[in-house]
């Protein structure tokens, strides 16, 4: 079995709709999903998330809905988004984050269209994950410390987005970047030609200054 880091946030549908066809990875992968703060990376790399700039957060709305509709895959977004992922983080730290509890809170934010930072939808994921005083689950100590980790963790690992499978030590970010991490597997000299290591060692050229 190959074990292969999944980084997630619940804030992403673009990890919700890779996450709907990993039924058709290989049977010798195991994944090990790992939710962290999304927001945590984009401060730490200096990036605006894409729903901050107003005509991208436009597109990606309708690519979620366009590709959820391609994939056949159920597909309804909250009422407001973004919205505070935190509770769901935590909740799904609380209940082990095995991939089974990914799915189900995902199922209740993408799948059904809760919004996931309310009374009715921090309810109906507690339930669905047996945890039986969602209050104390995400304001437990060990469980903050965890999700603080899992992101200093990605960081370390060079995540800046997410979702990203980290596969010895490449990352493959985005919800499309599955057949590349596919083909990496396969061929573990993917990247060892005399092309891909003339890219990946590229200068700089012109840089902006920050604003």
């Amino acid at each position: 079995m190959t074990e292969i880091k999944w980084y997630f946030d619940f804030i992403s549908p673009f990890a919700y709709l890779q996450m709907a066809q990993f039924s058709h990875l290989p049977k010798n992968i195991k994944l090990k999903p790992i939710p962290v703060v999304f927001g945590g990376l984009l401060a730490h790399w200096g990036q605006l998330g894409p729903a901050e700039i107003s005509p991208k957060r436009k597109f990606v709305y309708r690519f979620f809905q366009w590709k959820a509709d391609s994939l056949g895959v159920p597909f309804k977004m909250p009422p407001s988004h973004p919205y505070n992922p935190l509770s769901s983080l935590r909740l799904c730290i609380a209940a082990g984050s095995k991939i089974e509890d990914v799915q189900v809170i995902y199922n209740i934010i993408y799948g059904k269209g809760i919004q996931p930072d309310s009374e009715e939808g921090l309810g109906m994921m507690a339930q669905e994950l047996n945890i039986k005083n969602p209050e104390e689950a995400i304001n437990n100590i060990d469980v903050k410390e965890k999700l603080k980790q899992n992101t200093e963790n990605a960081v370390t690992d060079g995540v800046f987005g997410v979702p990203t499978f980290v596969v010895k030590d490449e990352l493959f970010w985005g919800g499309d970047a599955t057949d590349m991490m596919l083909d990496f597997l396969t061929n573990p000299t993917l990247f060892e030609t005399s092309e891909m290591k003339r890219i990946s060692e590229m200068p700089m050229g012109k840089t902006r200054k920050p604003k």
